[in-house]
């Protein structure tokens, strides 16, 4: 959220909106506590320090201000400015369904469901909402009392540069960095331990490859340190000694990662738009995604789908035997046709350029700030 907050200041600013960014100040959590209490004095600062701040400086703001809330889950917010311009980004509802139980990887305790509703109560005022997939405007549909005065959908930007490079010097460059042998290529995935990112079916269905095709390329895992289970998942499969966790990578160490790659491995349960499946394309990989919305949404007719992991721990041995199907029907692509894949790959991920969503974005901003203006000059 930070990185897309800092995307959307920059952009307005350079198509010369004056843009300042509201956000909670430490001041009450500063104060020595108990380590448990500490995230009820955090809430203080979110929840009612910061709000009152607020109310005591919106005089200062223009009537034409527009106030942007980054995320919907700044909904508790939302009334301060509800009567007044503004728009929501929403990413994802996953912690939402989640707390209506609607998904079985994630359970939600009961005060996590209490969080959730008190969210949900806050943009539930909101009036103006861009998605950042179908999917998650059909989420925000569901979840909404009413139906808004507007509702766009408007994909996440590329907010850093890739792009394809030569593969056998990326290859080359990783191998002296990391000291694996990967000049043969090998298979990547990029995420963190989120529930919805499925680093364990990632596993799975190397594992799968390795056993039912012989193959040998090594596997690389790019994100946070693996978990206890990854751990031990890992040592499970057979093929720890290829299995690489790798943290504190540099984003110039990302960018090479993607471009080397012999397919991108990302098998999530869940997104709210699915960013590492844009940034391989443009670097020019080819991706293994699921099979679901919006994953789909991203890949478009470039990705290569297999199904989403089974909630039921009985059937993933057949799900990762079928999804490692699909990643060797990409291995043993023709030459012809691994290129042709990858162009389409790289033209796909052009649909999410910086300016061009941020002109979308722009748009919708002064077609928010103008309607409320209208609205309230006929209600005067």
């Amino acid at each position: 959220m930070p990185r897309f907050a800092r995307m959307l200041a920059e952009g307005m600013k350079e198509r010369g909106h004056n843009v300042e960014i509201l956000s909670p100040q430490a001041k009450v959590s500063r104060l020595p506590a108990p380590k448990a209490l500490r995230k009820w004095l955090h809430y203080i600062d979110q929840y009612i320090t910061f709000p009152s701040a607020v109310r005591k400086g919106l005089s200062t703001y223009s009537p034409d201000t527009l106030f942007v809330f980054t995320d919907h889950a700044l909904g508790p917010w939302v009334p301060l400015v509800a009567d007044r311009p503004h728009v929501v980004h929403c990413h994802d509802f996953l912690a939402q369904w989640s707390a209506l139980g609607a998904i079985p990887e994630n359970p939600t305790g009961w005060s996590g469901q209490q969080y959730q509703k008190y969210i949900r109560q806050g943009y539930s005022q909101a009036k103006n909402f861009i998605s950042v997939s179908r999917k998650t405007q059909q989420d925000l549909a569901h979840f909404l009392p009413t139906p808004p005065r507007s509702s766009e959908t408007v994909y996440n930007a590329l907010n850093q540069k890739f792009g394809p490079v030569d593969i056998e010097q990326a290859r080359a460059s990783l191998t002296k960095q990391t000291g694996i042998d990967l000049n043969a290529g090998y298979l990547l995935h990029i995420g963190g331990n989120q529930w919805y990112k499925n680093r364990a079916g990632v596993i799975e269905i190397y594992t799968a490859w390795r056993k039912n095709t012989g193959g040998t390329l090594p596997l690389l895992l790019i994100g946070e340190a693996p978990t206890l289970a990854l751990e031990q998942l890992r040592e499970q499969s057979g093929y720890q000694k290829d299995i690489h966790f790798l943290t504190n990578i540099s984003d110039e160490f990302v960018q090479l990662a993607y471009a080397g790659a012999s397919v991108f491995l990302f098998p999530s349960l869940a997104e709210g738009f699915g960013w590492p499946i844009a940034e391989a394309m443009a670097s020019g990989c080819l991706v293994l995604t699921t099979n679901e919305a919006p994953m789909t949404e991203v890949a478009g007719d470039a990705g290569f789908l297999a199904p989403r992991r089974p909630a039921v721990e009985e059937q993933v041995t057949t799900w990762a035997d079928e999804a490692a199907q699909v990643l060797q029907q990409i291995l043993s692509l023709s030459p012809i046709d691994r290129s042709r894949a990858v162009e389409a790959g790289i033209l796909n991920a052009k649909r999410f350029e910086p300016k061009t969503l941020l002109d979308q974005i722009e748009k919708i901003y002064l077609t928010c700030t103008k309607e409320t203006a209208e609205i309230s000059s006929s209600a005067r």
